[in-house]
């Protein structure tokens, strides 16, 4: 886990290099750390509410005792998930993992009277269900400089794609939990040299 010996105040920078970042591995290898892109079925707007939260947290945990990692970023938008994940050295085997989070995240989903999109006979035979996508999109992080433009860019995408005027307004996100840190501030993202990370990230999109 993230120590918890921290200044009061620190910039981002100078705390991923002198607490986080000194705990990675390097991500060429097993143990490294990973932008991921997750995607709803036919891109629906199921997520942004507090079932979906709360529903996708029991998944993590369900699979994080099958599976240990450590979810270092997070956030949900309405149609896709952002995650930054650092995995232990003995075992990257991430799509396993997001398997069994989506897998469980459905199950429980529509237990609860959560909404699927309509799927063909064929699909049901392989108990495919109209909630995710197949496919997912990751990204290996290389270096000290390109996780923090991730971590950044993660945060910073409720206000990307319109959903709030500021970071701390979207509640589906880690961004609280790094404030309370001392990582961010709460009006983070305002000045226009907070975004200088945009043009630094593969996004797919998001």
């Amino acid at each position: 886990m993230v120590r918890d010996a921290y200044p009061t105040v620190v910039s981002p920078l100078q705390y991923f290099s002198e607490v986080v970042l000194s705990d990675y591995r390097r991500c060429y290898v097993p143990g490294g750390s990973y932008f991921f892109t997750v995607v709803t079925e036919r891109r629906a707007d199921i997520l942004a509410n507090d079932l979906a939260q709360d529903c996708l947290r029991d998944a993590i945990r369900y699979c994080q005792q099958q599976l240990p990692f450590r979810v270092d970023a997070i956030v949900i938008l309405p149609d896709h998930i952002h995650a930054i994940w650092t995995l232990p050295p003995d075992n990257c085997d991430y799509s396993k993992r997001w398997g069994i989070i989506k897998k469980h995240f459905t199950q429980t989903w529509l237990a609860l009277g959560g909404a699927e999109q309509s799927v063909t006979a064929s699909r049901l035979r392989y108990r495919r269900r109209g909630v995710w996508q197949r496919r997912f999109w990751e990204h290996a992080l290389r270096d000290e400089r390109d996780y923090q433009n991730h971590f950044n860019y993660l945060h910073f995408n409720p206000v990307k794609h319109g959903l709030v005027k500021k970071v701390v307004d979207w509640p589906y996100s880690s961004f609280h939990r790094w404030v309370e840190k001392g990582v961010y501030s709460v009006n983070w993202g305002l000045p226009p040299e907070d975004h200088f990370f945009l043009n630094h990230v593969q996004c797919f999109g998001e």
